[in-house]
């Protein structure tokens, strides 16, 4: 990777407000700029992008070249800590790391968390669209449940409240060496799970929702391409609000693949991205106003 390639980091103290101020996040930049859009990949919550590995080893053979930025979310992998990590000001950290590498619109592909965040960055900055790995829109449920848990989130109980979420995601589906990358590149640490869930915790579910729906009406009006790669089957009642929110929405469903199908179905996964080369949007969308 050439010098320019390399992430970017600052000294700044975390003593401001505004993300363009916050240390920078690392990252890794490969491939080389063209008519394809370029990739953004981010990871979930907890983990770093050393998790996309298996997935870019089978995108240089099925989309050889192609450009790619793998980020570290803020606090995450070798990317400094923030004093706060709402989503919209990640989203905002993630675009300025894309102006810092100089990529054109691009296709922002986040898994769990990243794929809140990659919606709102779509629906802020110019994007080629979105692709969401196994993660709900429909935020009020998973608020509720969090805060329904927040004394023991915030207590001495948070390591068997992870280790909940941690069953959850039903990784003894992966192969043995996809397990061996998730147990890895996993650091839960609890005042890091509690930043980037202190708006569940915290503010008004109804803002939360407010906030999801701005979002998504931005998308679907503005007709950015949107995939939904999942482990298994959207439940029917789901799925159907999901086409109606978003018309444009294709979702792909890979059944037994629990919460990380891109490690499940690395070549699979990687063919799908390489589709995204020939996304076109109408126009670009962006919210004027954060909610």
């Amino acid at each position: 990777m050439d010098e320019q390639k390399k992430s970017r980091e600052t000294t700044q103290p975390h003593t401001v407000d505004r993300p363009e101020a916050l240390p920078a996040l690392a990252g890794a930049d490969s491939g080389s700029p063209d008519r394809r859009p370029p990739l953004v990949l981010l990871h979930g919550l907890t983990f770093d992008r050393r998790l996309w590995d298996p997935v870019l080893a089978e995108l240089d053979r099925v989309d050889p070249g192609r450009r790619v930025l793998t980020l570290d979310l803020p606090g995450h992998g070798e990317s400094a800590g923030w004093p706060f990590y709402d989503m919209e000001s990640v989203a905002d950290g993630v675009h300025r790391a894309v102006e810092q590498a100089q990529l054109g619109s691009p296709v922002v592909v986040g898994h769990s968390i990243s794929a809140v965040i990659a919606t709102l960055y779509a629906a802020r900055h110019s994007s080629r669209g979105v692709v969401n790995v196994d993660q709900s829109l429909q935020v009020a449920p998973f608020a509720t449940l969090v805060r329904s848990l927040a004394h023991k989130l915030r207590g001495p109980d948070f390591p068997a409240v992870w280790q909940m979420f941690a069953k959850s995601m039903q990784i003894e589906r992966l192969p043995e060496s996809a397990q061996d990358l998730v147990r890895s590149t996993s650091r839960p640490r609890q005042e890091l799970v509690l930043g980037y869930w202190q708006q569940l915790l915290d503010r008004p579910i109804d803002e939360i929702v407010d906030l999801a729906t701005a979002a998504l009406n931005a998308l679907r009006d503005a007709r950015v391409p949107y995939l939904v790669v999942a482990g298994d089957p959207l439940e029917p009642d789901y799925q159907q609000w999901l086409s109606e929110t978003l018309p444009q929405v294709e979702v792909d469903a890979w059944a037994g693949s629990g919460h990380f199908p891109q490690l499940a179905h690395p070549e699979r996964f990687a063919e799908r991205l390489a589709v995204t080369s020939g996304w076109t949007p109408e126009r670009s969308c962006r919210l004027v106003e954060r909610v």
